[in-house]
């Protein structure tokens, strides 16, 4: 699958006729939320877990020096944490437009932190999609970081304003965290 995830998205039709559609982010949504939303919430989704394996050619990187930003794989009895947004359906333009470097519109029951779920949708690269790097050591993910940067700055900005959001949030993330601590030792 390409990369460019646009034309994909605007075919997902699960929400149309709907007003309002709850969002679930978990990477940069968490703290560059530069769209219009009714509502936010601290929220997570089942089953899955946050991974630095999806490279980045068009924000964090180029195409010939991908950085390295957050997707979800499938992971039985994980729990994701993040924030969800209560959105209108004429925002998945713009949404659609930053999340084209391969990641894909799904439904999901998103689990709000004070009680209750709604089915919304999150944006997934899945290793189908042609800008997915895969597994590595948490060593090697930080090298990357570190040496990447694209239209949107660079790559060690991405990691290190996400790590500061999740604690702000009060989660941990052993993962983030681990790429973070490798990264901050490189000075």
């Amino acid at each position: 699958m390409s990369h460019n995830t646009i034309a994909i998205n605007q075919r997902m039709d699960k929400f149309d006729g709907h007003h309002r559609v709850w969002l679930f982010g978990y990477g940069s949504l968490i703290f560059k939320a530069d769209f219009p939303f009714i509502e936010r919430r601290p929220a997570h989704i089942d089953n899955w877990t946050r991974r630095f394996w999806q490279g980045s050619h068009d924000h964090r990187g180029t195409e010939t020096a991908p950085g390295r930003v957050a997707t979800l794989v499938p992971q039985h009895g994980a729990r994701c944490a993040g924030m969800a947004y209560l959105i209108t359906p004429e925002v998945f333009a713009h949404l659609d437009h930053r999340e084209k470097n391969g990641y894909l519109r799904l439904a999901i029951d998103i689990h709000f932190e004070e009680g209750g779920s709604e089915e919304g949708l999150v944006y997934i690269a899945t290793e189908d999609n042609a800008a997915f790097l895969g597994e590595a050591p948490e060593l090697d993910i930080a090298r990357q970081i570190a040496l990447s940067h694209g239209p949107s700055g660079a790559n060690r900005d991405y990691l290190l304003d996400l790590a500061h959001a999740l604690r702000d949030m009060g989660l941990d993330d052993p993962h983030v965290f681990e790429i973070e601590r490798h990264l901050t030792q490189r000075g």
